[in-house]
């Protein structure tokens, strides 16, 4: 049986090459990589291979079961991250040079690659007005698979409301952690700023990155238009140029009560476009990165 289809498994490759471009230029431009120590931790089990080193076989294991079993190990450091990803409809806007999610998507991935070749654990939690997907911090190579096939595969579902869940979210999570949150934040920004206080009150390092389109920033469209409202299905057409001063000034409200919000509240706020450079957000994460540590 076919588990992944061949349109799957080339949009994976295409993904995961593309996410591997963007670390590895990132990293050739770094003069030391601000990685700590790091120590293993059990894991869970793998089946023995003959021929293998039997260092590593649980013997009290094979005594109760009479089969061989090899334990496995993380890599665990003084730093554990979740990347918590907003895939809600209006994510997946897209005013013509690649959507928000394709975006996020691809910064998610490059940031939990970058964790991972600092042998940092990392975790993913997806969510819309539910959370949708939900992968526990580690810190072996080989859970990046798992991550971008996750991330490769979300939809454009759910929508006001969503993110109530991160209320949930930060209950979920029991441990300390440097929490990165990935959104559009197109709700009522008091209701955004409640939510993102929660991981804050609980202890964790928090970094938002908040991705816009540059339409949504500048509003510049020339022609008689209809908008969609992604979430309600509602629609409007309207002249632009007659409610541009009224969108900016409400835009600008919105994102200067989260900028003065999160840093009264010690959360680090990145407003990001589309069509920002990778670099410079990988580069926040390791100051984020060395500060926590």
């Amino acid at each position: 049986m076919t588990l992944l289809q061949d349109e799957t498994i080339a949009k994976l490759k295409k993904f995961q090459l593309a996410t591997r471009s963007i670390v590895e230029g990132f990293l050739v431009g770094l003069h030391k990589s601000p990685y700590h120590g790091f120590s293993v931790e059990f894991s869970d089990h793998r089946q023995y291979n003959p021929g293998e080193s039997l260092k590593d076989v649980d013997w009290k294991l094979a005594a109760r079961t009479e089969r061989y079993y090899v334990k496995r190990y993380e890599e665990e450091t003084n730093l554990r991250s979740y990347i918590i990803l907003d895939h809600s409809k209006s994510m997946f806007y897209d005013s013509g040079k690649g959507s928000k999610i394709e975006y996020a998507t691809q910064l998610a991935a490059a940031l939990a690659w970058l964790m991972l070749s600092q042998k940092d654990a990392v975790g993913l939690i997806t969510f819309n007005d539910q959370v949708t997907g939900q992968f526990a911090p580690r810190a072996y190579r080989a859970y990046l698979a798992r991550l971008m096939a996750a991330l490769t595969e979300l939809k454009p579902e759910g929508g006001t409301g969503a993110l109530l869940r991160l209320e949930a979210i930060a209950e979920s999570i029991r441990k300390r952690s440097m929490i990165i949150i990935i959104s559009d934040f197109l709700e009522a920004p008091e209701a955004v700023l409640s939510s993102l206080k929660h991981f804050r009150n609980r202890k964790n390092e928090v970094l938002v990155f908040h991705i816009t389109d540059e339409q949504e920033e500048a509003f510049k469209f020339k022609h008689e238009t209809e908008f969609l409202d992604s979430e309600t299905g509602e629609k409007i057409r309207v002249n632009p140029w007659q409610i541009r001063k009224e969108y900016l000034d409400n835009y600008n409200q919105h994102v200067s009560f989260l900028k003065t919000g999160c840093h009264q509240a010690g959360i680090e706020y990145n407003p990001v476009n589309t069509s920002t450079p990778f670099n410079d957000l990988l580069l926040k994460y390791l100051i984020s990165r060395q500060r926590a540590g």
